[in-house]
């Protein structure tokens, strides 16, 4: 399956685009308006039957049904794969309710690290966390959480934000699953017709009002079997080895965009509009054509983009992007930042020459699959020269066997 890109995992359009839909939406806003007045005044007694039940099976029950007059429907698959013995659930990020609807089937706490505090936060069911205290601190506190006995099973979305649950997932954060060496896989899925079910930068108080405009959204909640770490197995491959279970429980892409890379690409498609419209300037319909002709298909730079990412995971995608757009080619890019990153090395190797430790730990620093470093600081600045290109060539071609090996292509129409 063709890694998606960034576009394809956002939707940027609150309303459809296809004109037969869009008809069908207008001829449905009034009564979408009196739906959302309605869900409102309900959603305020579903707020309070809530906060006066205790917890318990009942309680649950009865805000599951509430919750249907709303809009939000939820079924659930594989129930009894749920293991009351694994204190982690870790699921993927939809909407800004999805710990709410998994709440509506078991009782478990999501901590809150940023955003609304206090009442809001215990309102809309978190559990709140001091991030003041650090990463390390808050991991401290979730290891202790879990190991007490009776405590709630904790939610966690190691993707950290939402996506439209169409293309891909974001890559999974690798903290949480340093917390247990067991956890149990969440897979969510959700339907809703005519609108998207959300778009960047909008507040939860707004994805709430449009759930209630909404005739219905469908929460599809699946249970997997709980997950074992293996002997020797760090963090960040146990969150590979979920990550790929779970896109292919949901028929997704495991990729490897992060969520500061979807907010770089928002950042970049608020700005796109008025850079646009300022650098066309009606000075002669020429001149306009010209412009429109040198300008560069943004979504073609996305998948050149994730391309390049596939063979240098660790250079940040708004770096990629920016050479790219400069380019409009992926081995020129690729061979861009290669050079760039060797030129760093060569100029971290010369200040710190006549250190002797500082020559092992940057050989240390090198990836362990090609070791391109030189294996004696030159004499010369043309020994250094020479030491330079046979580092950038040992990287590129490396670059260019992973790329190949990747994409499935022949030595021969690489070059």
């Amino acid at each position: 399956m063709e890694a998606p890109v960034i576009e394809d995992m956002i939707d940027f359009r609150r309303l459809p685009k296809d004109t037969l839909v869009l008809l069908l939406l207008m001829i449905y806003f009034p009564v979408g308006i009196c739906l959302m007045l309605l869900r409102i005044f309900i959603g305020v007694h579903v707020f309070l039957v809530s906060c006066a039940l205790p917890e318990s099976f009942l309680r649950r029950f009865v805000v599951r049904v509430m919750c249907s007059v709303l809009g939000m429907h939820v079924r659930q698959q594989n129930p009894r794969s749920r293991d009351k013995n694994t204190k982690l659930y870790i699921c993927n990020h939809v909407t800004e309710f999805d710990h709410n609807i998994i709440n509506l089937l078991t009782p478990c706490c999501t901590p809150q690290f940023e955003g609304s505090t206090g009442f809001v936060c215990w309102a809309r069911g978190f559990m709140e966390v001091h991030s003041t205290l650090g990463r390390g601190a808050i991991g401290e506190s979730l290891q202790r959480y879990c190991s007490t006995e009776g405590a709630s099973p904790l939610l966690l979305l190691p993707e950290e934000d939402t996506t439209n649950g169409r293309a891909g997932l974001l890559k999974f954060s690798s903290w949480p699953f340093s917390l247990t060496d067991s956890i149990q896989p969440v897979a969510l899925r959700v339907a809703r017709p005519l609108i998207a079910l959300s778009t960047p930068e909008t507040s939860w108080l707004t994805e709430l009002l449009w759930t209630f405009f909404s005739p219905f959204t469908v929460y599809h909640v699946s249970w997997l079997p709980p997950i074992f770490r293996q002997d020797g197995e760090s963090s960040q491959e146990f969150a590979n080895k979920v990550q790929e279970l779970l896109a292919c429980e949901l028929g997704l892409v495991s990729t490897k965009i992060t969520k500061a890379d979807k907010a770089e690409h928002i950042k970049r498609k608020r700005h796109a509009l008025p850079q646009t419209s300022t650098s066309i300037r009606p000075a002669s319909i020429g001149l306009g054509f010209m412009v429109q002709g040198l300008g560069t298909d943004e979504r073609g730079i996305a998948k050149m983009a994730q391309q390049v990412k596939d063979v240098l995971p660790h250079i940040p995608l708004n770096v990629i992007t920016n050479d790219l757009a400069k380019t409009n080619c992926v081995n020129i890019t690729i061979t861009n930042l290669l050079e760039n990153k060797e030129e760093s090395s060569l100029e971290d190797t010369e200040t710190s020459a006549f250190g002797a430790s500082v020559n092992s730990s940057h050989s240390s620093s090198s990836s362990p699959t090609i070791k391109p470093a030189a294996t004696s600081f030159g004499k010369s600045p043309g020994d250094r020269h020479l030491s330079l290109q046979e580092r950038k060539e040992a990287l590129y071609n490396f670059a260019r066997r992973r790329y190949i090996e990747k994409h499935g292509l022949d030595q021969e129409d690489s070059h």
